[in-house]
């Protein structure tokens, strides 16, 4: 049977205090439900930009790179090779063709060749393919192709 004269114990929050009024523990596990299920319905809203905010700095990285690798070209002559790579941006090449007019400071602002968000190398070919120089990032898969977090961010497709 319930006893009717049963009365919840209160939990005080700042137990120091005399006058203060504390909350029983049904209070707080209505409090905790109705969090729960506010977390439910929003939490998803936010856990899907962050593919979003992937996407947009391999974007900022290729523009980048791209200003850099122009910036190279001023000096040179000519984009790095393919095998002389990205890192021809940081480090003086050794390979042929070797740029008599390379910036002793490099091309990048950091000093180092920046991953793409997902943690892989930007793909650099020069020539390229669609351009005088390609930079490809895979995406989240890091395979070819693709749709949505994992379609490839071209350097010829950028506006």
């Amino acid at each position: 049977m319930i006893d009717k004269g049963f009365k919840p114990k209160k939990v005080k929050l700042f137990p120091g205090c005399a006058d203060e009024k504390g909350f029983s523990f049904l209070e707080l596990m209505v409090v905790v439900v109705i969090l729960g299920i506010l977390a439910t319905y929003i939490a998803p809203r936010f856990m899907g930009r962050t593919d979003d905010a992937k996407i947009v700095k391999a974007k900022v990285d290729i523009a980048s790179l791209d200003t850099a690798l122009k910036l190279y070209k001023l000096d040179s002559g000519s984009y790095p090779t393919t095998e002389q790579g990205l890192l021809a941006l940081i480090e003086k090449p050794s390979t042929e063709p070797i740029p008599s007019n390379w910036n002793e400071k490099g091309y990048l602002e950091k000093k180092r060749v920046p991953k793409d968000p997902w943690g892989k190398e930007y793909l650099y070919l020069s020539p390229g393919v669609h351009d005088d120089y390609d930079l490809i990032s895979y995406g989240a898969d890091g395979a070819p192709g693709g749709e949505g977090k994992n379609k490839d961010i071209n350097s010829w497709e950028l506006e």
